[in-house]
């Protein structure tokens, strides 16, 4: 009876740590988890922790109205707002030896984009497919913002339990209302600046 009793609560445990765990080791920086192409989270998935939720904050730089700045220590993208103000997102960004900085600007915008991964993705995770079509499930998610001549792209996503992580191979997630209300913004030749640390 007492190993029949030992079970159950252990079976409880691993339940609530898993229906839990998924936004505590978000805010643990660093996610070991692959892409899950035909996942499609549903509403309370979508549900962010507080200080990862779509706000306006004050924010102090010279970059004008309209700039896009994206944090990867912070896991946040700022879209400048004027008079010292910014729309904070909070993003995923890329793992460990996947992190870049630098000045792009936004080339091609998508909405609901095909998902075709590159060679070295299926090197490392060989059961993606080789293309999704755009839709729910993809990892793309909603909407696309692709930097430059890049590979990289800010965009939705089907995993919004990573948003605060390092997870991806260098692109910036947010979760697909965020990435719409985000793509809605801004334009074709937006000013992207992405840094790995604040400026003092």
């Amino acid at each position: 009876m007492n190993i029949i009793r030992s079970l159950a609560l252990a079976a409880v445990l691993f339940v609530g740590f898993w229906g839990t765990a998924p936004q505590a080791f978000a805010q643990g920086r660093e996610m070991n988890i692959g892409d899950q192409p035909g996942y499609i989270p549903n509403e309370a998935d979508e549900e962010l922790p507080p200080e990862y939720k779509r706000t306006m904050v004050f924010y102090r730089t010279t970059e004008p109205p309209g700039t896009i700045i994206i944090s990867t220590s912070e896991r946040f993208l700022y879209l400048i707002q004027g008079n010292g103000r910014a729309l904070r997102y909070g993003i995923g960004v890329g793992r460990e030896g996947f992190q870049w900085q630098g000045l792009q600007k936004i080339s091609r915008k998508q909405e609901w984009p095909d998902w075709t991964p590159p060679p070295e993705m299926i090197q490392r995770q060989p059961y993606l497919p080789r293309f999704m079509a755009g839709g729910p499930g993809n990892p793309m998610g909603a909407r696309a913002l692709y930097l430059g001549a890049t590979v990289y792209r800010i965009h939705g996503t089907n995993q919004p339990q990573t948003i605060g992580s390092a997870v991806s191979s260098g692109c910036f997630r947010l979760v697909n209302a965020d990435v719409t209300d985000l793509y809605e913004r801004v334009p074709v030749g937006t000013k992207v600046i992405i840094r790995q640390r604040p400026e003092i």
